[in-house]
């Protein structure tokens, strides 16, 4: 069955955030579950009428009769109350009922017989999920138009914190910190005469565990086997230069001839990873102490997740029409403030450019349940200039070795003798990962080992020294 009409086309794509469908009007709780779970995330559709199969069957009952029936029920069960819009959908002739739920302003809502508590339901993809604690919080804060980094932590003095990561960074950009202006930003609340740091504040300085960025190199494209880690915590902006130091350390580099000058950029452009990094840290959720940001480096892709899904409801429909919702106020202030933000709703249109511009596939940002996952795809040898030598690892020209690679044969240019152990300290990484380097410039053709233990290293290539 093919049609131009805009309900059968999501009908056609399956049920989804805003999309659910049934055969037949379900008895007992369950609608009203979905109709909270739609009011309390990003609205939606319940279309009564359609198997499971996405097939149009149309309804057999009394269409007033059900009509009465759900507004009896969203009556009886739902807290606060619900108001749909309830209508006939005629479809090539077969009759659809449409239950239609925007997103409420008094958030959170819950079904009665369970409570607050264990009755508040959210969407994520196409099922409805009891919200935790910490999400009903932010619906409340979002019900009052506040956000968490806004609140203040009476349990930290400002005389329990340093504020100097924060002082340099503004000092950086030429602007001074004082307290009136911790105060316009949030940074500081008042509270019964005393002033408290905000969560914001707390989050910036990396008081809190949560606000950490774990990030690995995996062999292959699989999460099987670590090449590299490292876990990184502090306050944001040092967390942001080490992470970006990190990725920079295993990407490929390639060289291009212009103008008789020779230049070096990376195989994915660096200014499109230091956005996608600053939205990470500005939109997770950090009311949740159990979860991080990841930085995933693949073969084949790089990702970087953060947790807590899309903001006030957002839908990844909106995201690709520039519509910003911000989770975190206090943070977008302080980076806005810093030159981090250039521009409200602005930053993934400006990622995917970057990419497009430099040649590179155009980066995926999805919504999967409760994290969000900027994919970015790395380019081939073949596509980098490079070419495939007849060893397994291929022939990895100078111009592509990573800043790691390049940094152990330069310690092996300056002593052919040290040690795995010397390597890692000086590397400041485990043994373990420097094999994995060692053995994959050997598969390269970039070195061999003469002798066993109290043997030496060769490079086979002209190496031009430290990047």
């Amino acid at each position: 069955m093919s049609s131009d009409h805009p309900l059968l086309l999501e009908i056609q794509k399956g049920e989804s955030q805003t999309l659910e469908f049934k055969e037949q009007l379900p008895k007992g709780q369950q609608v009203a579950k979905t109709l909270i779970a739609f009011a309390n995330t990003s609205g939606g559709k319940l279309v009564v009428g359609v198997s499971d199969d996405r097939q149009l069957v149309g309804i057999q009952d009394d269409i007033f009769e059900l009509q009465d029936q759900i507004t009896s029920m969203i009556n009886e069960l739902c807290m606060p109350n619900i108001l749909p819009y309830i209508y006939i959908e005629n479809i090539q002739g077969i009759e659809l009922l449409v239950i239609e739920v925007s997103r409420g302003s008094l958030l959170p809502y819950y079904l009665k017989p369970q409570g607050k508590a264990q009755g508040t339901y959210i969407r994520l993809g196409a099922s409805n999920r009891v919200a935790s604690p910490e999400y009903i919080q932010q619906l409340e804060l979002q019900r009052l138009n506040q956000t968490f980094d806004e609140q203040p932590n009476p349990q930290y003095s400002l005389d329990d914190i340093d504020l100097q990561p924060l002082q340099q960074a503004f000092a950086e950009v030429g602007k001074e910190l004082s307290l009136q202006k911790m105060r316009n930003l949030k940074l500081i609340i008042q509270q019964n005469g005393q002033d408290y740091p905000s969560h914001g504040l707390l989050i910036l300085l990396g008081v809190y565990e949560q606000a950490e960025i774990k990030c690995s190199r995996f062999k292959g494209t699989t999460m099987t086997v670590f090449l590299d880690k490292k876990e990184y915590r502090g306050d944001l902006f040092s967390q942001l230069k080490q992470t970006e130091q990190f990725i920079k350390n295993h990407l490929h580099l390639r060289a291009e001839i212009l103008a008789l000058q020779r230049t070096e950029s990376y195989e994915i452009p660096i200014p499109a990873i230091r956005e996608a990094l600053v939205n990470a840290v500005l939109h997770r959720d950090y009311s949740n102490a159990g979860r991080d940001i990841k930085v995933g480096i693949y073969d084949d892709i790089l990702n970087i997740v953060s947790p807590g899904g899309l903001p006030n409801g957002l839908t990844e429909d909106d995201l690709a029409q520039g519509r910003s919702e911000i989770r975190n106020r206090v943070l977008a202030r302080v980076f806005k403030e810093l030159g981090y933000i250039e521009q409200w709703g602005s930053g993934i249109a400006r990622i995917k450019d970057l990419c497009l511009q430099a040649g590179n596939a155009e980066p995926q940002l999805k919504a999967q349940g409760d994290f969000v996952d900027w994919e970015f795809y790395r380019p081939s040898i073949e596509q980098l200039g490079g070419s495939i030598g007849g060893s397994i690892g291929g022939s990895i020209q100078e111009d592509m070795l990573t800043d790691r690679q390049k940094e152990i044969l330069d310690l092996i240019q300056q002593n052919p003798k040290i040690s795995y152990r010397a390597m890692a300290e000086q590397l400041a990484i485990n043994e373990s990962a420097v094999k994995k380097h060692l053995n994959n410039l050997k598969d390269a053709g970039w070195l061999e080992r003469v002798g066993g233990t109290r043997g030496y290293w060769v490079i086979k290539k002209e190496f031009g020294g430290e990047a």
